[in-house]
């Protein structure tokens, strides 16, 4: 027996969805951390390359399933419903890679900052001096937990926009969508 959705349960389901791709999202900046620490440029960019894809077409599989499965434990389910838990599962999962993200940032070896400074201040050509380029390093964190916020959520809420509206065409046309040609009746 299906239950009904109520905004209780939407909050449920985009808390547990959140911390599904939060989890993913964060497991991913994790190991390209490691293999930063690793000092191999190319282990560093490979795993970069790599785990960029995963947590990509990992994030937009897992929406897909969270959100079917939503629409299949809950009666009456609506478009709007399965956007709605997508967008506030972005919210949330932003939350929490944002917040890895500036601790990364925050816990990152004076060596590294300092190449990191030193990098910056060569690459803007004379506009900043040194000094200038480590006050806006001491405020890197807070920049980068609200720029990543508002990155995971607007990534989100177009994903699950999207999202929404392709599960409910595979309800419409019965099954899978597109339809495979299994899927046709047999030609008597």
């Amino acid at each position: 027996m299906k239950r009904t959705l109520d905004n209780n349960a939407l909050w449920n389901e985009a808390a547990k969805a959140g911390a599904y791709l939060g989890g993913v999202s964060v497991a991913c900046l994790s190991l390209k951390e490691l293999a930063v620490v690793s000092e191999i440029d190319f282990l560093m960019q490979a795993a970069s390359i790599i785990l960029c894809v995963v947590e990509f077409f990992g994030c937009i599989l897992l929406m897909k399933d969270l959100m079917l499965s939503m629409r299949d434990r809950y009666e009456d389910v609506k478009i709007s419903d399965t956007f709605r838990m997508g967008r506030r599962a972005a919210l949330l999962s932003g939350l929490l890679l944002a917040s890895a993200q500036a601790l990364f940032v925050m816990k990152m070896p004076e060596a590294r900052m300092s190449e990191l400074v030193d990098a910056v201040t060569a690459n803007v050509s004379g506009a900043l001096n040194r000094d200038e380029v480590e006050n806006v390093m001491d405020r890197l964190p807070v920049v980068i937990f609200i720029s990543q916020w508002i990155y995971c959520f607007l990534y989100g809420t177009v994903l699950s926009s999207v999202m929404s509206r392709y599960i409910f065409l595979q309800k419409l046309f019965g099954g899978n969508f597109p339809p495979h040609h299994d899927d046709t009746p047999d030609e008597q």
